[in-house]
């Protein structure tokens, strides 16, 4: 399998963290020297492992937002 290669462009912001020290993050991370894009997954601390999460592209946050904001929690 071939090895994936990624860059954590900027780290926006900390939602949780493990007693084990991952943390699950909400970052802006370039995949395979692509066009960085908004990804959420968990990271161990020196981000060299992660754990399955979910990459979404601008449009596709903007409109995450807007679910957030109309749900009433």
């Amino acid at each position: 399998m071939a090895e994936i290669k990624y860059e954590i462009k900027e780290m926006l912001g900390v939602l949780s963290e493990s007693t084990k020290g991952w943390s699950k993050q909400l970052n802006l991370v370039s995949w395979n020297d692509k066009e960085p894009k908004y990804d959420l997954r968990e990271w161990d601390p020196n981000h060299e492992k992660m754990g399955k999460g979910v990459t979404l592209s601008k449009e596709e946050l903007v409109k995450l937002r807007d679910i957030l904001n109309s749900m009433n929690l």
